[in-house]
């Protein structure tokens, strides 16, 4: 696929700095030796990145694809993949819809300097496709309207009758529920997108080795992202099953 300029993005999905089976994510299995951090060398070339990033796409793309139909036939299972170019971008991958509902998987130039293999930007690649194959941004948006509704209801149930009282309860619980799950969808990416990253023939073990070099998010409160030993563990169980 040629790269084009990133243009005509909507409705980002909850992936927001990188730190990077429908259904729940895996459930506690034997017990699988920790990934250890290997040592993560120089930072490649723009023109050596590039290439790898060039290189996952053509190998990715169609693995997606392939999950996609099988997994979520009603879904637009036609990816784009696209370099967001614009100037002061952090590290950063993700997934949204454009105009049509089609799904675009965006990379930030930052980030493709910053993966120092190809497992590394096959494993966000594959990431950021599972969140449109999993559905998270409709189950993000029911979420959040959900949680409006609640929280709005309450503040008038409890008296409030004033609309800006109003409006700001929905608003916080918009952000409450938008949130709620979030951290479970990042597991389910993890999880599919190893399966996924694996499938097109990379090592979703030596791809998780980016969590080592980005902040761990823990456990922070309406946090978008668990923390890296747990997405650690999820790859772990995930690669150990395949």
């Amino acid at each position: 696929m040629r790269l084009f300029p990133l243009a005509f993005l909507l409705a980002f999905a909850a992936c927001d700095t990188v730190p990077v089976s429908t259904g729940p994510a895996p459930s506690p299995g034997p017990a699988v030796p920790a990934i250890q951090p290997t040592a993560a060398g120089p930072k490649l070339s723009t023109r050596a990145a590039l290439s790898n990033y060039r290189s996952v796409v053509r190998r990715i793309e169609p693995v997606a694809e392939q999950f996609c139909r099988q997994r979520a036939p009603r879904l637009n299972c036609d990816f784009r993949i696209v370099v967001d170019d614009r100037p002061g971008q952090p590290v950063n991958a993700y997934q949204t819809l454009d105009r049509n509902g089609r799904p675009i998987i965006a990379f930030t130039v930052p980030l493709i300097a910053e993966a120092r293999s190809r497992d590394e930007i096959a494993f966000v690649m594959a990431h950021e496709a599972a969140h449109h194959i999993e559905g998270h941004i409709a189950r993000q948006r029911q979420n959040a309207a959900l949680g409006a509704v609640l929280l709005g209801g309450l503040a008038g149930a409890l008296g409030t009758t004033s609309p800006d009282a109003i409006n700001t309860a929905q608003q916080v619980g918009a952000t409450v529920g938008a949130r709620s799950y979030s951290k479970n969808f990042e597991l389910e990416a993890d999880a599919l997108g190893t399966r996924i990253a694996a499938a097109a023939g990379y090592d979703p073990l030596r791809g998780a080795q980016f969590f080592f070099r980005i902040p761990d998010p823990g456990d922070k409160f309406l946090g978008t992202h668990p923390a890296n030993a747990d997405r650690l563990r999820t790859v772990q169980q995930v690669a150990a099953s395949l």
